[in-house]
């Protein structure tokens, strides 16, 4: 799909839900569609035009085309949120698709009318694969990467000999998670860590290839830490662990949404993910990806009405998970396309030329800040987090919402300090107000 193309579709997704929704006028059009019955159900899909388009524009430093992108975002005024990392807020057009599709239901929730679903679920199927890469037979529909992540750990026939290596920079669904099931059915854990401030892939790989041994038969580790900001040369570990045996658990927490995947590119074997962060989707849903060799090698944790079925149908097997809203499921659909339209490859850009801004206004602004997260760009991505000498992080993490409106997170533990993770709704503005906000407080 051309440019052009992606930008007229992403307005003809807008469609009238907008302006119902208080989004500036020049998104606003009035449009009722239809769905698959023919049934009107406003604000979902294409309906008829003349629809408004961006102008040409898209290049990560283009201030006025971003500028009109954040105006696609319901954000409360004066509020600069930089938490992409934890939770995004879903443009108009998402949240008017989950809206719609509720009342929906509500209005109607015969077996009949909700017989739709089962097909715009495998058109939203469809739509999620092609986005990473995959085919539609190796991508599961669930509730969020915790649930992916417990899936795995949950579904592996592992015993007493065996061995898991985790990074220790993982999220708690990839790494308690290992400790308590490794309890019930004694393997042994191991947890790699990798050098502060490392930003040489060579370098951070090296920790987890003198882990594995012969008795390794998972490495699970984080694409992108959401404590740190480290991205780690995720292909060269699946390529290592492939050629041992070993089976690869990415948590792709932080990088679904943000970046340009390819998951055949990056040859692991499980990919989770969740939408409600840098895909800026619906809450509650998510996915993860089963690379089909390996389909056998995992129980699911639920198995509901419709199981025989599910069991041909490849990783579906992991999304028998009895009654779902169907709303946010069907929605994530609506989600992807909003990315496709701004272009995957604008939306990283910008993202990354955001995270660079934040780390050049730090260094300006906080000559002795510790960097955590590395300087190279091919080692981070959108996550950001610095130290600050002498500050108190929690208390400036509240300060700063509380008098400048700024959303953040404050980190502690061995990476203490403040984390920012700008995204598309954001501008080059905010990022300088940000760090001068923390200014004021440290």
């Amino acid at each position: 799909m051309s440019l052009s193309s992606r930008r007229h579709f992403l307005f003809r997704l807008m469609g009238g839900a907008a302006a119902t929704l208080g989004a500036p006028a020049w998104v606003s059009a009035a449009t009722s569609v239809v769905d698959r019955d023919q049934r009107a159900v406003p604000g979902i899909g294409i309906g008829p035009g003349p629809f408004p388009e961006l102008p040409a524009g898209g290049a990560p430093d283009d201030e006025a085309y971003w500028a009109r992108v954040k105006e696609l975002f319901p954000l409360a005024p004066g509020l600069i949120l930089m938490n992409a990392a934890n939770l995004c807020p879903s443009p108009y057009v998402v949240q008017e698709a989950v809206f719609a599709h509720t009342r929906d239901v509500d209005r109607d929730a015969s077996f009949q009318n909700r017989e739709k679903f089962e097909a715009l679920r495998e058109d939203a199927r469809t739509d999620l694969a092609a986005y990473v890469g995959v085919p539609p037979e190796e991508m599961a529909i669930n509730r969020n990467t915790s649930e992916g992540n417990n899936t795995v750990v949950n579904g592996l026939d592992l015993g007493p000999g065996d061995e898991v290596v985790l990074w220790d920079q993982n999220h708690p669904t990839n790494n308690v998670s290992w400790d308590v099931r490794s309890r019930r059915r004694g393997f042994t854990v191991r947890r790699v860590a990798t050098p502060p401030g490392a930003g040489d892939p060579r370098e951070l790989a090296e920790p987890f290839l003198r882990a594995l041994t012969p008795r390794t038969r998972v490495l699970a580790f984080s694409h992108l830490s959401n404590v740190s900001g480290v991205l780690l040369p995720t292909r060269e570990l699946c390529q290592a662990a492939r050629e041992r045996g070993v089976l690869t658990l990415v948590d792709g927490a932080q990088t679904f949404g943000a970046f340009k995947l390819d998951l055949r590119d990056l040859g692991c074997d499980v990919f989770t993910a969740s939408s409600h962060k840098w895909l800026m989707g619906p809450k509650e849903a998510g996915i993860m990806c089963v690379r089909a060799e390996v389909q056998d090698r995992i129980w699911p944790s639920g198995v509901g009405v419709g199981w025989e079925r599910a069991l041909e149908r490849g990783a579906q097997k992991f999304d028998n998970l009895g009654q779902r809203d169907d709303a946010a499921v069907v929605s994530m659909a609506t989600a992807v396309a909003f990315h496709q339209a701004l272009g995957l490859e604008a939306v990283e850009g910008r993202m990354r030329y955001l995270a660079s801004r934040v780390m050049e206004a730090v260094d300006v602004r906080f000559p002795r800040a510790r960097m955590h997260t590395p300087r190279p760009v091919e080692s981070r991505g959108g996550v950001v987090v610095f130290g600050l000498p002498g500050v108190d992080h929690d208390a400036a993490y509240r300060g700063v919402y509380r008098s400048h409106h700024v959303g953040c997170a404050a980190m502690t533990g061995e990476f203490e300090g403040i984390r920012l993770s700008p995204h598309v709704y954001n501008t080059l503005w905010e990022v300088e107000t940000a760090v001068e906000a923390l200014a004021a407080h440290a």
